[in-house]
């Protein structure tokens, strides 16, 4: 049986709501744009020089477009609109590509690429348009299932998806810039899930090709291996942590009951289960010490909900909608709660509750593929991803 080496700050949740809006990373200058293409995709200025370009013309036509995108466009266009309307602000483009003989279909996909580029740092990513016509950002990848999110410290987040080859991949966000997707191995037939329980700490579970759970995490330093926790799964799992180096992971059982295992600061418990009668994998919140929230989708599609008040199991209570997925939650501060799920049209919904009521369902809009995963690592901040149309990582986030 593993330990976990890392001895956690004092716990502070990292999960709070009041009516949010939508909001989107502030608008990058032209001369940060400039330096994101020259340091994080030099590969585009390589392929034009292999084309014939001058690396000195290169970075001009760069920052012409860059310009142009920032101060002139229409954002709310696709990549493609807004490279057409510069073509015919700059006449002399393509005589500039037949008098270097680089091939017109290349310099334009480079350059819309750029633009892209540009809308994915404004988060105006690919058209996908959310509520108050703000856009989802596109952060790559080519996901095989939902990701999922986990956020250790302010303004840090980490998320986990199933790529090709069935492994688990990681992208995370450092309050500056987005890394590449790294490739964590293993043999997933499930969406992963995530938390984190202290700074520089994560734990991952995932269902293996065997159907049992199987657990790796971050110490701060290394990525441990895969271990084996048992069990027979028939959803992907959910985890939550109630405390600093304490775990209660949730699954679907054969008999579609929810079941719970639980890390307890020195070893792993027997699985317990909880009852119920379960149509998805199940999502799972700590909003405190004593409490843990549970949710999934029922037999009439609809959500239901269990908590745990620090000494007793509630019953299911159904909580209405029309779900097309396994529900995420997250909570911005303690008693404040945030379902997210995707709706019969491939919409993302939330249903909140304020800390004595439920609120009405409220769409926020999308085209999703997947269930959404959501994390809030402060009292005003909320981020979601899912899996968009083009099987890309989505994100957008609410601010108060």
């Amino acid at each position: 049986m593993f330990r976990h080496p890392y001895q956690a700050q004092p716990f502070i949740p990292v999960n709070y709501y009041n009516q949010p809006y939508i909001h989107v990373r502030q608008q990058p200058s032209v001369q940060e744009m400039m330096q994101i293409l020259r340091s994080e995709h030099n590969n585009l200025y390589s392929q034009l020089e292999q084309a014939g370009l001058n690396r000195g013309i290169i970075d001009y036509l760069f920052s012409l477009v860059v310009n142009y995108t920032l101060t002139q466009a229409n954002t709310n266009q696709s990549a493609n609109q807004i490279y057409r309307q510069f073509q015919r602000r700059i006449p002399w483009l393509t005589l500039l590509f037949n008098a270097s003989n680089v091939p017109q279909n290349v310099a334009e996909r480079i350059l819309i690429r750029v633009i892209q580029l540009i809308l994915n740092e404004m988060g105006k990513n690919d058209g996908q348009i959310g509520q108050g016509g703000v856009s989802w950002e596109n952060l790559g990848g080519t996901l095989t299932s939902a990701p999922a999110v986990a956020s250790w410290q302010p303004n840090r987040l980490d998320v986990f998806a199933r790529g090709t080859g069935q492994n688990l991949y990681h992208k995370w966000w450092d309050g500056r810039a987005w890394s590449n997707w790294e490739n964590l191995g293993g043999t997933l037939t499930s969406a992963p899930a995530a938390v984190s329980w202290g700074p520089n700490r994560i734990d991952v579970f995932v269902r293996g090709t065997n159907r049992n759970l199987y657990h790796k995490w971050w110490n701060g330093s290394t990525w441990s291996d895969w271990e084996n926790l048992g069990g027979t799964l028939t959803s992907g799992p959910a985890v939550s942590s109630r405390r600093p180096n304490q775990l209660d992971v949730f699954v679907r059982g054969t008999n579609q009951r929810l079941y719970k295992k639980t890390w307890n600061g020195s070893r792993w418990g027997d699985w317990e289960d909880l009852g119920g009668t379960l149509a998805s994998a199940p999502a799972a919140i700590s909003w405190g010490p004593n409490r843990i929230d549970v949710f999934a989708k029922g037999q009439n599609e609809e959500l239901i909900h269990k908590w745990w008040n620090g000494s007793n199991w509630s019953n299911w209570e159904s909580l209405g909608g029309t779900l097309t997925s396994k529900p995420t939650v997250s909570s911005t501060r303690p008693n404040r709660l945030q379902v997210f799920v995707k709706g019969s049209n491939q919409t993302l919904y939330r249903r909140t509750w304020n800390g004595s009521r439920w609120q009405d369902w409220e769409s926020i809009g999308n085209t999703l593929t997947s269930a959404p995963a959501a994390v809030s690592w402060g009292p005003n901040r909320t981020d979601i991803f899912a899996r968009g149309r083009n099987q890309n990582l989505i994100h957008l986030y609410q601010v108060r």
